[in-house]
């Protein structure tokens, strides 16, 4: 078992980041490490224990680039989104939420010029497809769906922390799901990929907690 930092429970969940400007390229990372990942990530629920998950772990650099390109296409059109960080910052009235926004805005950039220096990438992907929800039938079908596979993700990624490892759970190459999956052989009419993250050592491993909005407004005990 790789050696992993000394975190307590608490520490590892409340401190395990989105990673961009502190992700170390240059350094590589081992297959082992990755799949002692992985193999934790299998231990997550599963519904139906249908265990229909799948992980693309990608270390070869020509197809890395190729991945990246696609990611930097998305965020070219996701700039201009209403619900990018970009415009989120831009609405910000509070000073402190609109800085620490402008923070986010600022290493997103940086993670879309700079993925294709990552030592390996990860698509989280599961069997079969849904088609765009229409019912209560069609959302709870999406929430069982999703909810067999993202646990995982999350998990893999708790794991990277624990190893001195940074991630960061993004999705805007899911705009060119079918070119990827050309990339990667993989039929996209068969399995839906979920995610993507990029993988390295992190430079330093001192993370902390986030500024979130208060537990008591977002809290709903026994009703709305």
């Amino acid at each position: 078992m790789t050696q992993q930092l000394n975190l307590s429970n608490d520490e590892l969940l409340t401190t395990t980041r989105a990673v961009r400007k502190r992700l170390d390229f240059e350094r590589p990372v081992e297959m082992d490490v990755l799949r002692e990942c992985l193999e934790i990530a299998l231990q997550a629920p599963s519904g139906s224990n249908a265990q229909g998950w799948h992980f693309v772990l990608i270390t070869d650099k020509d197809k890395i680039g190729q991945i990246s390109d696609y990611y930097s296409k998305a965020f070219d059109a996701y700039r201009s989104m209403d619900v990018s960080a970009h415009a989120l910052a831009e609405a910000q009235k509070d000073e402190q939420n609109k800085q620490q926004m402008e923070r986010v805005v600022d290493s997103a950039e940086y993670l879309a010029a700079n993925m294709n220096k990552s030592p390996a990438l990860l698509i989280p992907c599961i069997e079969g497809r849904i088609e765009p929800m229409a019912d209560a039938g069609m959302l709870n079908m999406a929430a069982g769906f999703y909810g067999s596979i993202l646990p995982a993700f999350w998990s893999f990624m708790l794991a990277a922390r624990a190893r001195g490892l940074g991630t960061s759970w993004t999705t805007l190459h899911l705009m060119f799901e079918k070119e990827v999956a050309g990339i990667l052989g993989m039929d996209a009419n068969a399995i839906t990929q979920c995610a993507l993250t990029p993988i390295a050592y992190t430079k330093g491993t001192d993370f902390k907690l986030a500024r979130r909005k208060p537990l008591d407004d977002v809290l709903h005990v026994n009703a709305w």
